[in-house]
């Protein structure tokens, strides 16, 4: 099976009860067994059942097993958004005294939570380069997980995901992919040696900017040996021991479960994944090429100005995602360019249908420092472009004439 075969067909038959075609939405709060034995095999996972939505609920267990099956994962957990997720898949694993070792140029909202894990003794080393060797050198006898982003967010880099996750493993530890940027239509970490997956459901999986979601599918080849990581002590259950820990303690104690409404709507933009970023990558390219040819900074790992573009190129598929980035000399003339566009909106947000438009370093990194912003690639004069479904032509008319009316530097 194919991509889009595989998503519209494995994990997924028809409603047994009804024949719907269509995930049906579940929106309830409790469900009901009709023995207590039987319920109480439920709770402890002596037999598959529901019996209250925070724990489980069709319609997210639907959406979970179609994330899984498309990262080919043996599990997934779906949470209340993006930075639930993060949030929930870091804490299943680490205690104080662990460390992480990221790449510097994580999403803001990510380096965020990272700082204030530091007030709970879980400190985060970052690489100070993309290469394997950068991470290595962060690398000591308290990390615990090395974290990465597939395309970095606003920054572009790539990192090479098989050699990180062989440099993980050597040292005994597991290696997590933020894939939101890319989605599993361009990239599957786990199959390059990955071990957990991340991801925004309200971006790009959803494609219509109408749902707030996350999601952590779990490759379930890791060894999560006791002695190292102490959570998993009383969780022995094979390959879906990370999975069963995060349902088990880390949704069901700490609530962050995924909405069955909002689960629904994804499911129906899931559906259409691979016919929008075969178009939006399409027209970043095109948009990137024409921005770059008017004189303009940009980054965009499609152009062969990336640094990061062979690389990109083989791991991608030859396909390099919605997002670039334009720097315009100035902050002033930044702002100038978001104002005078038509088509492209000013929100903060990524993957929807609508090609989007921000500043970050006066929104969503505004609360980092400058030092901060820097090591994330984030100047005053930089703006975010997260391309959309519009007509190609009508994207570069647009881009043209908000360049014309910049004011000179």
């Amino acid at each position: 099976m194919r991509f889009t075969t595989r998503l519209l067909h494995e994990s997924f038959a028809p409603d047994a009860a009804t024949g719907c075609v269509t995930q049906p939405l579940y929106q309830s709060t409790a469900f009901y067994q009709p023995t207590a034995e039987e319920m109480e095999k439920v709770f402890a996972g002596r037999k598959p059942g529901f019996v209250y939505t925070r724990v489980g609920n069709p319609t997210i267990a639907g959406f979970e097993r179609r994330l899984r099956a498309l990262e080919g994962g043996v599990g997934a957990v779906a949470f209340a958004s993006g930075m639930a997720a993060i949030s929930h898949a870091l804490l299943n694993v680490l205690s104080s005294g662990h460390e992480i070792v990221a790449s510097s140029g994580l999403y803001g909202g990510t380096s965020s939570l990272l700082a204030d894990f530091a007030q709970y003794g879980i400190r985060t080393r970052y690489a100070q380069g993309d290469r394997v060797e950068d991470f290595a050198a962060q690398i000591n006898e308290h990390t615990r997980l090395i974290y990465v982003e597939t395309i970095g967010n606003p920054k572009l880099d790539v990192v090479d995901i098989k050699a990180l996750a062989d440099l993980a493993h050597a040292h005994g530890v597991p290696l997590f992919v933020d894939n939101t940027v890319t989605t599993p239509y361009l990239c599957r970490p786990l199959e390059l040696g990955a071990d957990v997956v991340l991801h925004s459901t309200s971006k790009a999986l959803n494609g219509n900017g109408n749902s707030i979601g996350g999601i952590v599918v779990a490759g379930g080849k890791f060894s999560w040996k006791a002695d190292r990581y102490p959570k998993f002590r009383d969780y022995s259950f094979g390959p879906m021991s990370y999975i069963v820990r995060l349902r088990q303690r880390m949704v069901t104690d700490y609530g962050g479960c995924q909405s069955p409404f909002n689960a629904y709507l994804t499911g129906i933009g899931l559906d259409t994944l691979a016919l929008r970023m075969d178009r939006i990558c399409s027209t970043a390219q095109a948009l990137a090429g024409y921005c770059e040819s008017r004189g303009l900074e940009v980054d965009y790992p499609g152009l062969a100005s990336s640094p990061f573009h062979e690389l990109a190129a083989r791991q991608f598929g030859g396909r390099f995602g919605a997002m670039l980035t334009l720097c315009f000399g100035t902050k002033e003339r930044a702002f100038a360019f978001i104002d005078n566009l038509h088509y492209a909106l000013n929100v903060s947000n990524i993957g929807d249908a609508r090609t989007l438009v921000i500043h970050p370093a006066s929104t969503i990194f505004c609360h980092l420092s400058a030092e901060e912003r820097q090591q994330a690639g984030v100047t005053d004069d930089l703006v975010r472009v997260n391309v959309g479904l519009e007509d190609t032509e009508d994207l570069l008319e647009d881009f043209a004439q908000a360049l014309d009316h910049l004011p000179s530097r």
